[in-house]
């Protein structure tokens, strides 16, 4: 039996709007999903090296892409150091030196406390859409899901490190499926892997993200969320050279 003129109209219509979705507007949706315009989340994030395990439970705040505190609750060691940005710049504290050191630019993609993740993954420093162009490649089916295929080339003197970036996109919500990084030869040099999707603060999120080094073997860093609210009022004074020195 055809369907009514009517329904197979909407229908028509509402598949040719999902594949007008330009890849821009698909990350775009992606990220704002993820990030919102302010967070406070607490975290789990466990390193695995072929050498030892070591697992650390932070909190952190952030303000889009502009400003970031994490602090660092545990292991005992490590409790009380910050990494704080504001813009541009970075700084890192060391509750039991009690010393606060400025990170170079040169600094962000260096690994973030011994981890899998860079200083700019954790603070958010890096743009999709101002650093890369980005062009929908093709359709993939990952876990059951289906998802756009998102190719992503730096722009022309973006101060960024990663030679092509191929993020999916699961259709079904705009939740990122995966990212992964190549270099400018076009070597795969780590991947992330989104899973355990549930509301959480409000809104359906992966809450376990896997960051893979394909450069170690071995070597991958599991960041997992706990606790997240979005788009709450936070104060200014939290993103301060005195809140970085106050001993927590």
């Amino acid at each position: 039996m055809r369907p009514p003129l009517l329904l197979a109209l909407l229908l028509a219509i509402l598949a040719g709007s999902a594949c007008s979705q330009t890849a821009e507007e698909i990350i775009r949706k992606s990220e704002d999903l993820v990030k919102g315009k302010t967070c406070k989340g607490t975290f789990v994030m466990t390193v695995t090296t072929p050498s030892y395990t070591r697992t650390m439970e932070m909190d952190s705040w952030w303000v889009g892409n502009e400003k970031a505190l994490i602090l660092i609750r545990s292991p005992r060691k490590e409790a009380g150091n910050k990494t704080l940005k504001i813009g541009n710049e970075l700084w890192s504290y060391l509750k039991n030196t009690e010393t606060t050191i400025k990170l170079p630019p040169s600094m962000m993609l260096q690994s973030w406390n011994g981890s899998d993740f860079t200083n700019d993954d954790l603070v958010r420093e890096s743009n999709l859409s101002r650093d890369y162009s980005q062009k929908i490649v093709g359709e993939e089916v990952v876990d059951g899901e289906r998802c756009w295929s998102i190719e992503l080339l730096p722009r022309p003197d973006a101060p960024v490190v990663w030679g092509k970036i191929l993020y999916r996109v699961r259709k079904s919500d705009n939740l990122p499926s995966s990212q992964e990084y190549f270099d400018e030869r076009g070597v795969l040099m780590r991947s992330m892997v989104f899973s355990d999707y549930r509301v959480m603060g409000g809104r359906k999120l992966p809450v376990k993200w896997m960051m893979i080094n394909r450069a170690k073997e071995g070597h991958q860093t599991a960041f997992e969320i706990k606790d997240i609210r979005f788009d709450i009022p936070i104060s200014d004074n939290i993103f301060s050279y005195r809140e970085l020195e106050k001993r927590n």
